[in-house]
């Protein structure tokens, strides 16, 4: 386990322990799709093909409320998150004269979770720029939180004259977890890991690595969004993407093609920020090697030719969850400038 460095958040962490969610048997069901969660504004689909299989991807396509400036702003969830999770974020850039796109990967969310899918960066990256040109979006402003941060780089790396700027949020993927001390797990094991995945786990997991020990009642929406998933009889598919999904993360970080994205780069970090893939998982004496994903940043940065670190003070993981109005204040300037 990582160990926390303020005992606030380690009382906070083991008060929730003693009144924690109940399990996924209360857990309202909500679809292997979310088909019975309600996304904040209407969805467009993609319908796309991947491996030989049909994938259909769900999308939010906003249109500027206020004067367009003709910029495209895309918005990359992470692997707890979904389209839905960035709904401030994308009003706020619409009111700022943004068109603002959010898709749901494949394996996420409303998006398809095809049997037996080979979950890779690369393809997520073509199939969202099958649905950009679908969208009759050209140039983008790219933003990729967390696990979508991988996605975003590997996106900018296939396709730099698709990406005017890349905009990275406390991204994991900076960093080889696996050459720094933590071991490849199986597909096996990943599944077993997610039989045990219900609301409690799922709280406990954001509260001690994305919020440093403070919870708040928003974040129960993404709770029950995320473990609504999995309690209904179709769970069993969340599980193997989910799993699938893990395995694509800890074997594919861009940390080793980091100097060769040819855009600006701003790295928007929550520096309570506490998560390190998998680190969990590392023997004792090398879990100090493994960074953290503010760690990572600042080795990164210096490996991007052109990058800007933005410190968030006093956030964590997830900033845009955290401090909406603070977060959009710093993406608005990081897209300007």
């Amino acid at each position: 386990m990582i160990r926390f460095k303020i005992p606030a958040a380690i009382a906070a962490i083991a008060a929730f322990t003693a009144s924690a969610t109940p399990g996924l048997a209360q857990t309202v069901p909500l679809g292997a799709n979310l088909e019975r969660f309600a996304y904040p504004a209407s969805l467009r689909w993609y319908d796309g093909s991947s491996q030989g299989q049909a994938v259909r991807m769900a999308y939010l396509d906003l249109a500027p409320t206020a004067r367009a400036n003709g910029t495209t702003v895309v918005l990359l969830h992470g692997k707890n998150f979904c389209a839905a999770t960035w709904d401030e974020t994308a009003r706020g850039l619409a009111g700022a004269g943004y068109r603002v796109i959010a898709p749901d990967q494949v394996g996420f969310c409303k998006s398809s979770k095809p049997k037996g899918y080979q979950y890779s960066f690369n393809a997520m990256a073509e199939l969202t720029r099958g649905l950009l040109d679908r969208a009759g979006a050209g140039r983008v402003v790219l933003v990729g939180h967390s696990t979508g941060g991988i996605l975003a780089t590997r996106f900018a790396l296939l396709h730099p004259e698709r990406v005017s700027r890349l905009v990275l949020v406390n991204p994991l993927g900076l960093n080889d977890t696996l050459a720094q001390g933590v071991p490849y797990t199986d597909l096996g094991a990943l599944r077993a890991e997610e039989a045990k995945t219900d609301a409690a786990s799922i709280k406990a997991y954001q509260l001690r690595n994305y919020y440093h020990g403070e919870w708040r009642p928003a974040y129960d929406r993404w709770v029950a969004m995320l473990a609504g998933q999995y309690a209904g009889p179709d769970g069993d598919v969340v599980r193997d993407a989910q799993a699938r999904l893990s395995d694509m993360i800890q074997t594919q970080p861009v940390a080793a093609e980091l100097s060769r994205l040819a855009m600006p780069v701003r790295l928007i970090i929550g520096d309570r920020d506490l998560t390190a893939f998998r680190a969990n998982r590392a023997a004792p004496d090398r879990r100090a090697q493994v960074q953290t994903v503010p760690q990572a940043a600042v080795t990164a940065a210096r490996r991007i030719p052109d990058a800007r670190l933005i410190r968030l003070e006093g956030l964590g993981h997830a900033p845009q969850v955290e401090a909406p109005a603070r977060f959009l204040q710093t993406l608005e300037a990081a897209i300007a400038s």
